[in-house]
This record gives C-alpha cells, sequence and structure tokens, in this order.
C-alpha cells in the first residue's frame, strides 16, 4: 500500500521506514488526523483524571480509564498503517496492505470486548442499586471479577456541575475527531481509519452519558441509578459497533470480493483504454474481479483478443488499460490482465482453478508412487524366476 488512494493508485509511493508516529511527513491526511486524534485523547485523559478527582465525579475518572484505550488504539492504527503503506516485496508479493486489516481487526476488537466488559461493569452496578446483596454474593464469588468496578456511579454528594463542562467539552471534540477521521477513511477507504473514526464516535456518546449523569445527579437526589442504566445502553452500541468492524476485518483477510463499484468503475475505465488505441474495438471486456488489501485493490480483469494477435499487440493493450485503470480508479494498487481467446465463449477466471477430476491429494500422490513401486516390484520378480 505504498501510494497514496488520492494519487490514483498508479505507483506514486510514500516511503515511510518508520511508524506514523515518527514520520515527518506532515502532509499525509491519514497520518495528520490519527496523529490529532493521539493528541487529543492524551490530553483529555490527563484532564478528565484531573477534573474527575477535583470535581468529584467518577463518572469522569471512569471516562479518563476509557480515553486511555483510544491511545492504544491510535498507537495501533499508527503503527499498521505505517507497514501497510511499504511497497510489495519477495515475500508479500501483494504488499502489505492485510497489516492493516489486522490492525482494523485489533482496533475493532477493542471496541468489542470492551463493550462487553463495560455491559457487565454496568451490570453489576445497577445489580447494587437495587439488589444489594445479590450483588455483593456475585462480586464474591468472583464472576464479574474483584468487585471493584470503574463504574460510571458518582459518589454519595454527587459531583460538582463543573465537571458537566469537562465532559460536554469532550463530545464536541471527540464529534469533531470523528467526523475528520472518516471523511480520510472514506476517500483512501481504509478500514483501519474507519474503525478509529467509530471508536471516536463511541467516546462521544460516553461522555454524553457522563454529562447526563453528573447533571442528573446535581439537578435530582437518588438518581445513581442513572449512569448504569446509561452505562448499559452505551455497551451495546459499543458492542454492535465493535462486532460490525469486526466483522467486516475478517471478511477483508478472508479475501472477499470488491463491491460493485469498485468492478463497474474498473470496467469503465478498461473501456475507456481500449477506445483510446488501435484496434481496440476487437477486444471485449469478459470479466472483473479483485479483493480489497488495506487501502487498495488488487484486480484482475480478463480481455478477450482475436486468437491470431501477437503477444506484442496484447502487450499494448495490456500496457494502456492497466495505466488508465490505475488513473481513473482510485485505490489500485496492481491490476493482472488476463487474455483469451475471443473465439473461446466458455473461458473464465474459474478456469484457474484446478478443476475437481484433477486429484492432487497427498493420499492419491502416495497411492500412485504405491502403485508404480508395486509394478516395479512386480517386474522384478519376474525377472528373478527367469
Amino acid at each position: 500500500m505504498t501510494q497514496t488512494r488520492g494519487h490514483g493508485g498508479h505507483g506514486h509511493h510514500h516511503h515511510h521506514d518508520n511508524v506514523y508516529l515518527t514520520s515527518t511527513n506532515k502532509h499525509d491526511a491519514g497520518v495528520r488526523i490519527t496523529r490529532i486524534g493521539l493528541v487529543a485523547n492524551l490530553a483529555m485523559a490527563i484532564g478528565k483524571f484531573i477534573g474527575g478527582y477535583v470535581f468529584h465525579s467518577q463518572s469522569l475518572i471512569a471516562d479518563a480509564y476509557h480515553a486511555l484505550t483510544d491511545l492504544v488504539s491510535d498507537f495501533l492504527t499508527l503503527g499498521t498503517v505505517a507497514w501497510s503503506l511499504k511497497p510489495p516485496s519477495e515475500r508479500f508479493p501483494n504488499g502489505y496492505g492485510k497489516v492493516e486489516s489486522i490492525g482494523a481487526l485489533g482496533v475493532s476488537g477493542l471496541l468489542l470486548f470492551g463493550g462487553v466488559f463495560m455491559g457487565l461493569n454496568a451490570g453489576q452496578v445497577l445489580l447494587a442499586q437495587f439488589y444489594p446483596d445479590a450483588a455483593e454474593t456475585i462480586a464474591h464469588s468472583g464472576i464479574l471479577g474483584h468487585g471493584h468496578s470503574h463504574s460510571h456511579g458518582v459518589e454519595i454528594l454527587g459531583p460538582s456541575i463543573h465537571a458537566a463542562w469537562l465532559a460536554g467539552g469532550s463530545i464536541v471534540i471527540k464529534e469533531w475527531l470523528y467526523r475528520a477521521t472518516m471523511k480520510v477513511a472514506e476517500e483512501r477507504k481504509s478500514s483501519v481509519l474507519a474503525s478509529n473514526a467509530v471508536h471516536h464516535r463511541i467516546d462521544s456518546l460516553t461522555s454524553i452519558v457522563a454529562l447526563f449523569t453528573i447533571g442528573g445527579s446535581y439537578l435530582f437526589q437518588d438518581a445513581t441509578w442513572l449512569d448504569p442504566v446509561g452505562g448499559l445502553l452505551i455497551s451495546l452500541m459499543v458492542v454492535k459497533a465493535g462486532w460490525s468492524n469486526t466483522a467486516s476485518s475478517l471478511l477483508e483477510l478472508a479475501d472477499t470480493a470488491v463491491d460493485e463499484d469498485i468492478k463497474t468503475s474498473v470496467q469503465e475505465a478498461a473501456s475507456k483504454a481500449l477506445k483510446s488505441i488501435e484496434d481496440g474495438e476487437q477486444v471485449v471486456i469478459r470479466d472483473v474481479q479483485g479483493m480489497k488489501s488495506g487501502q487498495n485493490y488488487l484486480m484482475d480483469i480478463e480481455l478477450a483478443v482475436p486468437g491470431a494477435w501477437a503477444i506484442t499487440r496484447s502487450r499494448v493493450v495490456e500496457e494502456a488499460v492497466r495505466e488508465t485503470i490505475g488513473a481513473e480508479t482510485r485505490g489500485v494498487k496492481r491490476v493482472k490482465v488476463r487474455f483469451i481467446p475471443v473465439e473461446q465463449q466458455e473461458l473464465t477466471f474459474s478456469e484457474e482453478f484446478i478443476t475437481p477430476h484433477v486429484d492432487g491429494s497427498p493420499e492419491s500422490h502416495e497411492h500412485n508412487t504405491g502403485a508404480a513401486s508395486g509394478s516395479h516390484g512386480d517386474e522384478d520378480s519376474s525377472r528373478k524366476r527367469k
């Protein structure tokens, strides 16, 4: 994934020997927005810890712990995107794009498991509000941990209303980070940046819960039950977002087909290329397929040409098609062109796979080897008898 998405995918490379955290390339939008998010998460985590302690807000302190998980997310994003931008190598002939997919899986995994634990914690706190004996029994059993859950619950006296300003500021900053990061993610079609953007949105929702908890505790008496209920709702949102991104990353790692809009874009670019070259009208685009690798697309296109054409003639077509697709379709990293005779209508991409009747299993090989050695043994025996 060496090229950035904004350069049409035609081999314009930005080399990064180190992770983006130490990169001096401030012109890369992915680097810039992720580093801004990292600094913002660090500042908000420190601010919420101090504010939670000074203003006696357990909710704000818990939100600070949650902000720390974002720092892990940012470092993971920086590292995987930097690796995925490396050019293909002998060991990784298709590039390092899948490293970003693994990174996206890690980020979304943090969301998923974090949401589950948040839900368990909120449920334990809520149970303690209404059924303290049952909660005490569960806490001593160790089923949900050691009982010292970092709940969003407030102290008996309630938090200072000044804590609400910190929660409100966090909402504004996180929502801006979500929109800015998602904009870059959509431009680059980057799954890891999209996962990070969703993480920012979840954080803003968590801060909303903290804001309502602080406000509710300030306005109403004995309203501590508001926080665990809100925590349960937020945990469900976190789990839903985490599972959605986890499933998307797993499908990408499993090499599922690219979206139809990408196929259509590649086909249109190929058609444009064929119109620009001599005898291009004799070439037929039979099929387009591909897979996603991080920010990039690895595409295959099947072209039917007259069977009498020379290889050099087909080569001209291949170069024109590849160059135009790279210039017209953002994110295409590699274009493989497969030529077939236009006279043979039955040929498809599926023929590249070994057909079922060709048995290449080890058992078959062992059987054939055994049969061959057996026949040689029979020949040796016959010679000895003679």
